[in-house]
């Protein structure tokens, strides 16, 4: 008779180098080693582990329904996978950026990641020109809620619940959007769990760059993950030709192009510069376009 294997299933709720926590079935969370020198495992990860004592070490990643890479001044990391949901805080005050926003849209395309952009601060008189410049992303079908998550909590929070239910989902805001404020009003004990993995990762300063899951429900079936202290998600998993086809105003106006390998910057005959003409594509939008295809562009060489 084969004897069963010691291995058993888990999911990685935070990661530092070679050191993961991973969370059982039971809920039990483990400090895990990685073998090798080199670790690749992110949170979101569904695991095979092996108990050592009273640690563990990972034997074997279960595939992954997606993953996204985040972007700092030097290098591309991947950093959560198997998402359900990214959720983009964006306010008016401070001004977000457009640059930024559009990165995770692509990126979300690009991994089969449904999105909703949460407008916060809709108490405040800055919201007026926010909502105008999120109208472009409303006309291309991507879902806006809106939020006062200090103003309004009870309103908030009616507005989260159903949309994050038995979901996993990303939440991105740079500073001043509100990203905190969530993170501290659907889970109260967040800073001490924080404070709880970082003493296990032994990561100490790291703690605020530090990827962690959080459940909102006992039920284990609602996470939100929360990922501080990176600016840009990374589209190394892009090419300059696929741009178009990950950005719903320029994939709607495809396949009108006189030229099969069309650039849709400068060619005649462009269906999608025809469409901006008509108004269907903001100046914005193609502004963020050709910057994003250059630096595609010159990453390929």
């Amino acid at each position: 008779m084969t004897e069963a294997s010691p291995r058993e299933p888990g999911l990685v709720v935070a990661a530092h180098g070679r050191q993961v926590i991973v969370e059982t079935p039971e809920g039990r969370r483990v400090l895990c080693q990685t073998r090798g020198k080199k670790s690749d495992l992110v949170v979101g990860d569904h695991v095979l582990w092996m108990a050592t004592g009273d640690a563990g070490v990972v034997e074997q990643l279960e595939p992954r329904r997606n993953l996204m890479f985040r972007q700092d001044e030097w290098r591309t990391k991947s950093f959560a996978a198997n998402l359900d949901l990214l959720l983009v805080l964006v306010a008016g005050e401070p001004v977000f950026s457009e640059s930024q926003l559009t990165r995770a849209l692509i990126a979300a395309q690009a991994a089969g990641i449904t999105v909703c952009i949460g407008l916060n601060k809709i108490d405040l008189p800055a919201a007026a020109a926010a909502r105008a410049r999120l109208a472009p992303y409303v006309a291309m079908g991507v879902q806006v809620i809106e939020l006062a998550l200090k103003h309004d909590v009870e309103v908030a929070r009616a507005t989260l619940e159903p949309l994050l239910a038995g979901r996993t989902t990303l939440v991105l805001g740079a500073s001043g959007m509100g990203k905190s404020t969530l993170i501290n009003l659907l889970v109260p004990t967040a800073a001490v769990r924080v404070n709880e993995i970082s003493q296990a990762l032994q990561s100490g300063r790291h703690t605020t760059t530090t990827t962690t899951l959080y459940w909102l429900d006992e039920a284990r079936s609602t996470a939100l993950i929360d990922s501080p202290g990176f600016q840009e998600f990374g589209l190394r998993q892009v090419s300059a030709e696929q741009l178009a086809g990950l950005m719903p105003d320029y994939a709607a106006a495809l396949g009108h192009c006189r030229f099969y390998n069309c650039t849709h910057r400068h060619e005649p005959g462009c269906g999608v510069r025809d469409a901006a003409e008509r108004g269907e594509i903001s100046p914005t939008r193609q502004r963020l376009y050709a910057e994003l295809f250059e630096e595609l562009t010159r990453r390929s060489f």
